[in-house]
């Protein structure tokens, strides 16, 4: 007899197996029970025949509590009825470990019930099928990089000056001089593009922005590539690979996740068709003007300007060349326009708004220390970074995507805190 997991279950059809399961739901017709049972792998039921198995294994059955650690010994059977498409006949159960009144039960909970008990709601089809489809899209980024020829440096995570001014950021203490939170790993990912060529950062970033959408998190992680000797057009090519290579993927691995959470994989597979179209930031004023927005040039998109946008086209689409204004000081300026920066926000569609923010770099070290000293910033915390300008310097281009608002695209999820384990949100610290 063979110790398996759930998902393998596939290859032991007919076959009698062991497996250690959790309990996640039960039900009995008198002289059957049905038990709802899960690894960590998958879910699947359990079928305890009384006159199989005989009284005591059955009213052990008819006992276990939900959540009850056990493990179940049986005949693996096909079951065509089930997302899963698998089921095992139960012969003997042994309680490992009880379980007392389980907090989440079968019944509806509301959002606030279900995030103060994270650390149990993890455990449920949901939460399961999200995190395991943000699993294979960690390993597919890692894939992609390194066949991309990519070297992963990792940034630091406290950092003395602020990529982007300090008013969303989480100030500290270091040993009596201010520290921040990371809120970007990009800068020193510049300074690894010039050693390495091409680099990528994976790590957590910080935003202490008072925001209370379904977008925002104040912890969060990000994918941040960095290239030498690459122009913005380059970059995006790499950009929509990208996606498409995360997309395909998850379709690839994760079929059984996307049953769970009755994601079509018909839409998904739109999303892997290259190349992504482009649209100027003028005519995307014009566009939205055009379909009774009231938006004037030179302004941010919010959410409904970003929707309308993507679902236009019904794939992600690029927004390049934003105002100079409105973004941040490393941006390389348009050559034909002084208003304008090379650069270029990916907008998924269904109404997830952005999800890579990208630009070409600036490599003029006069031109950069001016627009650090226009938008209040230290020179001194700079200087190392205006030093990569005076060292070799050469065109360079890169990108950052947000993890969480992928995985909350490609789910379907509605809700950005759905998309990692426990959520820090304005008013969520715990757990």
């Amino acid at each position: 007899m063979q110790k398996i997991n759930i998902i393998d279950a596939a290859r032991h059809v007919e076959e009698e197996v062991e497996i250690g399961a959790w309990l996640t739901n039960k039900r009995s017709s008198g002289k059957i029970a049905f038990l709802q049972l899960r690894d960590g792998s998958a879910f699947f039921q359990g079928v305890v025949v009384k006159a199989k198995v005989g009284e005591e294994v059955f009213e052990l059955a008819k006992e276990l509590k939900q959540e009850a650690a056990i493990k179940v010994v049986g005949i693996i059977h096909e079951d065509k009825r089930s997302h899963f498409g698998y089921e095992i006949e139960v012969t003997k159960i042994i309680e490992i470990g009880s379980s007392d009144e389980y907090p989440i039960t079968p019944k509806e909970h509301g959002t606030d019930f279900l995030m103060d008990h994270r650390h149990l709601y993890l455990r449920h089809q949901k939460p399961f099928a999200i995190m395991k489809i943000r699993n294979e899209l960690i390993r597919a980024t890692y894939e992609f990089f390194n066949k991309e020829g990519f070297t992963k440096l990792d940034a630091p995570i406290l950092t003395g000056s602020a990529p982007e001014g300090t008013t969303e950021l989480f100030e500290t203490d270091y040993f009596g001089q201010s520290a921040y939170l990371s809120q970007t790993g990009q800068l020193y990912a510049e300074a690894g593009a010039m050693a390495y060529g091409k680099v990528f950062t994976f790590g957590p970033t910080f935003r202490a922005e008072k925001s209370k959408t379904r977008r925002h998190l104040t912890e969060f992680w990000m994918i941040e590539p960095e290239m030498a000797w690459t122009t913005q057009e380059e970059s995006l090519v790499i950009q929509e690979k990208y996606i498409a290579f995360l997309v395909q993927n998850v379709i690839d691995h994760n079929a059984y996740e996307l049953k769970l959470l009755d994601r079509d994989i018909d839409i998904l597979r739109k999303y892997t068709q290259l190349p992504f179209p482009r649209l100027s930031y003028d005519d995307a004023v014009t566009l939205l003007k055009d379909n009774g927005f009231d938006v004037e040039w030179g302004v941010d998109f919010g959410s409904p300007e970003e929707t309308f946008l993507a679902n236009h086209f019904e794939k992600p689409v690029f927004i390049i060349n934003f105002p100079k204004a409105i973004k941040a000081f490393y941006m390389k300026r348009h050559p034909s326009r002084d208003d304008v920066v090379v650069s270029a926000d990916l907008l998924a569609p269904e109404g997830y708004g952005e999800i890579i923010g990208g630009s070409e770099r600036d490599t003029d070290y006069e031109y950069l220390k001016e627009r650090i000293e226009e938008q209040g910033l230290s020179l001194a915390e700079y200087q190392w970074y205006l030093d990569l300008r005076q060292y070799g310097s050469v065109p360079h281009s890169g990108f950052g995507l947000g993890l969480e608002r992928a995985v909350t695209w490609i789910t379907g999820t509605e809700h950005i805190r759905e998309a990692i384990p426990f959520p820090r949100t304005l008013n969520r610290l715990r757990p």
